[in-house]
């Protein structure tokens, strides 16, 4: 995946966690606290694992930028 795109979509996911934690701060009802929770739970998953790519995109990216294109 390309690496803008990467940064886009980790963005989005921590909008996404921001306005979760937003909404269970604000939440009254423990049963639409629990569904809060298990939805944050799962974003926060996703943004981890879109930050972990992300680092391996640009350990990548180091390393070809590093390689000689033609070896001798």
């Amino acid at each position: 995946m390309y690496l803008p795109a990467l940064a886009r979509d980790l963005y989005k996911s921590q909008k996404e966690i921001e306005g979760l934690e937003k909404q269970l701060q604000e939440a009254e009802k423990v049963v639409d606290q629990e569904q809060l929770k298990d939805q944050l739970r799962q974003a926060k998953a996703e943004g981890i694992q879109l930050q972990k790519i992300m680092e391996g995109r640009k350990e990548q990216s180091k390393k070809l930028l590093n390689k000689p294109k033609f070896p001798f």
